[in-house]
């Protein structure tokens, strides 16, 4: 039988899209986002990876965002 290797993606996240309702951080069950210290142009607060190496390639940050601002290749 074959072994199983994980794919590992690549997640950008366009900062000045995010106005920080932080759901993906919410449903990323691998904990790759979290929170910047900081805010974008806007004035938000905003999402940064974290560990990018753990992400799965799931989608379900991309699926939750409400601001089109991941994407996962």
């Amino acid at each position: 039988m074959p072994e199983k290797t994980s794919h590992r993606s690549g997640i950008k996240l366009d900062k000045e899209r995010c106005k920080g309702c932080m759901l993906c951080v919410e449903v990323c069950q691998r904990k790759v986002l979290e929170p910047a210290k900081g805010v974008n142009k806007k004035g938000m607060g905003y999402v940064v990876v974290a560990a990018a190496g753990k992400c799965s390639g799931c989608g379900l940050c991309v699926m939750m965002c409400p601001d089109c601002g991941i994407e996962i290749s």
